[in-house]
């Protein structure tokens, strides 16, 4: 079993930086990969970026060069950094687990309870 627990959302201007954390229990964690998506109203969830446990990253296109996904160093912490922030970034993120990279939200078995990221232009 796996807890995720989302942080680091908040209200920031077009070209700003915000920093995300999803802190995970279980001791598995490792060896999940982990995701992170995010819901706009009224739209679907959507993918945003992937790490796997053994270091490999996925990016969505509309995100590339801009976030970027890490571990920390005792690898129950994954952090996506984000730069140049956008309007069209604003949503309620989430970050999921599971034992391989999906990039269909219905395949993640965890769920973190999200946070807000609202980007003002």
């Amino acid at each position: 079993q796996v807890q995720l627990v989302e942080s680091g959302g908040g209200l920031v201007q077009a070209g700003g930086s915000l920093r995300l954390s999803c802190a995970a229990s279980g001791r598995t964690f490792g060896t999940y990969t982990t995701g992170w998506f995010r819901q706009a109203p009224g739209k679907e969830r959507m993918f945003v970026a992937a790490i796997k446990s053994g270091g490999n990253t996925y990016y969505a296109d509309s995100v590339k060069g801009r976030f970027t996904i890490s571990r920390g160093n005792a690898e129950n912490t994954v952090y996506l950094q984000m730069n140049s922030l956008k309007p069209e970034d604003t949503a309620v993120y989430y970050c999921a687990a599971d034992s391989r990279v999906y990039f269909n939200p219905a395949e993640y078995r965890y769920w973190g309870q999200g946070t807000q990221v609202t980007v003002s232009s």
